[in-house]
């Protein structure tokens, strides 16, 4: 039976580390926030120590010199947490209590890392497998680790939390053309471009939106959408407390690409965000929306399938979440999230909104 995180009694992460991991989520994830909120409390807050690691890593590469040596801090920050040593900082606090108590496996944390180390290398990609090896491991790594965090093991439920993950991180490729491009930076698949008449190299000395790049940009999503569609059998397959979250996430994320597509496919000349309100309708809707899908058994892509291999075998299949039955399940649970989601959303859009 799995110890439920919000006994007080309970040895572990302080409640002042896990606020420390939601405040590091408040102002730069929003998305992923937003659709936690759905998730049953003794997921909520490992999911979001485990979100909070990989926020802080992903910064540690683009805020600050994104060489060799942050990556080496970064693998050094996982080898403690895992040795549980973890250094004097909430979010590592929380991030090893959670690999320990849920089994993570290491192999797909150090899998982000790597990515990240691609970010730091300033890697292109000629094809999209390799587009989606690179998001296999920076996105996938942490669809598969949500799916551990929810007691799913199996190699069919994992390799479509990996195929979220991808199609998460294709998404947010299709909105942030110019923005990477300011930095330098090329995601877009190389021979997608060339095939367009785009030159790489001319487009990042001078980034301009064309109806070319809107072509490239179409492709991207059209992909992006058909691994959403894949990853709705995964979702169905979560514990059923756990599906309105997952479904949230999917929804927000998705609309990214929508949001893209309603302005032209220009992602160079602009950024599209989803808003707060727009949110909040995606939210309420994944309370109560299925998936229907049927294509569970379809096979992991390329790029994910080490990882799905990983989790799979790195331990046998835990008993399933116990306790008390999700407040979803009653009137009064479904009321008080949408209010909650109504109170904090809110804030959001009073805010300066810097997107998902």
């Amino acid at each position: 039976m799995r110890p439920d995180w919000s006994d007080p009694r309970l040895a572990g992460p302080s409640a002042e580390d896990f606020a420390a991991c939601d405040g590091m989520l408040r102002d730069g994830s929003k998305s992923f926030r937003a659709a936690a909120l759905l998730l049953p409390r003794a997921i909520r807050r490992p999911a979001t120590a485990l979100y909070a690691f990989c926020r802080l890593a992903d910064d540690a590469i683009d805020e600050g010199p994104g060489d060799a040596a942050t990556v080496a801090r970064l693998e050094r920050r996982v080898e403690r947490a895992y040795a549980a040593r973890p250094i004097d900082h909430p979010v590592d606090r929380a991030f090893a209590e959670t690999v320990r108590r849920f089994g993570v496996p290491r192999s797909v944390v150090m899998a982000l890392i790597e990515g990240l180390s691609w970010d730091a290398q300033g890697k292109r990609y000629e094809t999209l497998d390799e587009l989606c090896g690179y998001a296999a491991r920076v996105a996938g790594s942490v669809g598969v680790m949500m799916a551990v965090l929810m007691e799913r093991r199996s190699a069919d439920v994992l390799a479509r939390a990996a195929d979220l993950g991808v199609a998460m991180q294709l998404s947010n490729v299709a909105r942030d053309v110019g923005t990477d491009a300011a930095m330098g930076r090329i995601y877009l698949p190389l021979a997608w471009l060339r095939e367009a008449g785009i030159d790489p190299e001319a487009f990042l000395a001078r980034p301009q939106f064309t109806p070319a790049l809107a072509s490239v940009v179409v492709r991207l999503l059209a992909e992006a959408e058909r691994l959403y569609a894949r990853a709705d059998a995964g979702i169905a397959a979560l514990p059923a407390g756990c599906r309105p979250g997952i479904r949230a996430a999917r929804a927000i994320y998705a609309e990214i690409g929508h949001e893209v597509a309603r302005r032209g496919h220009d992602s160079v000349s602009q950024r599209a965000v989803v808003p707060a309100r727009r949110k909040l309708v995606l939210l309420a809707g994944a309370l109560v929306t299925g998936s229907g899908a049927d294509n569970l058994a379809a096979p992991a892509l390329p790029g994910t399938a080490y990882l799905v291999a990983s989790a799979a075998m790195s331990q046998a299949a835990r008993p399933a979440l116990r306790g008390a039955p999700p407040a979803w399940w009653n009137l009064v649970g479904r009321a008080t999230a949408v209010i909650e989601m109504f109170e904090r959303l809110g804030r959001v859009e009073r805010s300066v909104v810097r997107g998902p």
